[in-house]
């Protein structure tokens, strides 16, 4: 296929995998469960069947493991990872020179949702504690909720904002039309969090523009 055949919609590098979103992707997983601190690509593209062959090549050209796939009616993305840095970015520059894609063709990524409540009510808080695959909110602390398009973004959102802050991961969920977001904890803990989310969305978003094609 010629590079014209290609989409891609999300390639985001995450240069150390924090311990609540290392578990997080390791409780639900169905392929090999990523390590605390592994660095980890996020590459989702277009046709999505197209997937299967850029892991097939990504895993042979690497040592990467392959953390999961998701296949859905337009995309398909693959997260795969490694301690070693090094073999994640040769990862997803084997697959950019497959398809003959750059970073600069990803697309630009959208907040869709950008929302804190602070001293969440008791019933609300039973309600993301039900639907939480990670934490448990309690009441009276603050919520953050994000909502990107592409979804993928929220990985390195959820990340930074991990680094930044002592919250808890509630649920992401980084694939699909809009991804989402939910983290809890003391109110000042989780302002600092929902920044460092945000700086790394407009950082990407900054990343994208500068390498646009001049003039």
């Amino acid at each position: 296929m010629s590079s014209s055949s290609f989409h891609l919609r999300a390639y985001v590098f995450i240069d150390q995998l924090q311990p609540q979103l290392a578990q997080f992707i390791a409780k639900d997983n169905r392929v090999y469960d990523p390590s605390e601190y592994d660095a980890a690509l996020m590459l989702e593209l277009a046709p999505a069947m197209e997937i299967h062959r850029m892991t097939d090549l990504a895993l042979k050209a690497t040592r990467v493991r392959l953390g999961s796939v998701v296949t859905e009616r337009e995309f398909g993305l693959m997260q795969v990872q490694h301690a070693d840095q090094g073999e994640v970015i040769e990862a997803g520059e084997a697959v950019l020179r497959q398809t003959g894609l750059t970073q600069a063709d990803r697309s630009p990524v959208q907040v869709v949702t950008n929302m804190v409540i602070r001293g969440i009510e008791q019933d609300h808080a039973i309600y993301f504690t039900g639907t939480s695959k990670g934490n448990m909110v309690i009441a009276n602390e603050s919520v953050f909720i994000l909502e990107t398009k592409p979804a993928a973004y929220l990985t390195l959102a959820c990340n930074e904002a991990l680094k930044a802050g002592r919250v808890k991961l509630i649920s992401v969920r980084p694939f699909g039309a809009t991804g989402r977001l939910v983290m809890s904890g003391p109110e000042a803990e989780i302002d600092v969090a929902a920044a460092a989310a945000l700086e790394s969305l407009d950082a990407l978003n900054v990343d994208h523009a500068e390498r646009q094609p001049k003039g």
